[in-house]
């Protein structure tokens, strides 16, 4: 039985995580295997794979939760130094592009659910608020996804100009607004609802639909207009 301070390289071959990737392909790896190879080594007390475990059982064996923390949190674990924080950080960051890339000018969004799905991997994870709006044309199909503003954990300044102004350059239709609550409250503010007004207002103005306006919170979504809220 390996001591809790064994090293990887004492390890029988097949047992090893890059060895494992190499002759049993990627899907015979653990998540913990494969941030080990990411991270490369351990520490005089466990090996690279027991602390990718110890850091997995932080944060529940929640890939989602992980890919939330910056790289000062991820610093936080033990044996965790800045390099090995920005290989895990970078490597979740290329699988939410690698999905993000699935999507391309042709999607179309007949729902809610649509929506929450084409943008969820895009600000869902993150720990401050963004906002942005899914730009479509007269079918529906996605023109393109645009990030309006960033802010900080409770909000997010959002100039209604540069909305309207976006949607005339890309000779939009319709769009649906987009934005994310890091605290997890899935209800919309006094200020989330006013905004929405405005901005739905001033669009009919020059005949664009506001068909929705999405809050993304722990991995779910609010609709304002499956809420009745529009």
């Amino acid at each position: 039985m390996l001591s809790t301070c064994s090293s990887i390289k004492t390890w029988a071959e097949n047992d090893r995580p890059r060895e494992k990737f190499i002759n049993k392909g990627k899907n015979a790896l653990s998540d913990a295997e494969l941030i080990a190879i990411l991270i490369g080594s351990g520490s005089p007390s466990e090996s690279a794979v027991q602390l990718s475990k110890r850091i997995l059982s932080e944060v529940g064996n929640s890939l989602h939760l992980l890919a939330r923390k910056n790289i000062e949190e991820l610093k936080k674990f033990r044996g965790i130094g800045e390099a090995k924080a920005l290989a895990i950080a970078a490597a979740l960051e290329l699988g939410r592009r690698r999905k993000e890339s699935a999507f391309n000018e042709s999607i179309k969004i007949k729902s809610s659910k649509d929506a929450f799905e084409y943008c969820r991997d895009k600000i869902s994870d993150l720990d401050h608020e963004e906002f942005w709006v899914i730009y479509l044309n007269r079918s529906n199909t996605v023109i393109k996804n645009q990030q309006i503003s960033t802010g900080g954990i409770s909000g997010t300044v959002v100039d209604a100009r540069i909305i309207l102004k976006n949607a005339l350059d890309l000779l939009a239709s319709s769009m649906i607004l987009v934005h994310n609550h890091p605290s997890g409250n899935p209800k919309p503010s006094h200020e989330d609802l006013t905004i929405t007004k405005k901005i739905t207002e001033a669009a009919k103005l020059i005949d664009i639909t506001v068909l929705d306006h999405l809050i993304i919170f722990e991995n779910k979504y609010t609709s304002f207009a499956d809420e009745g809220l529009m």
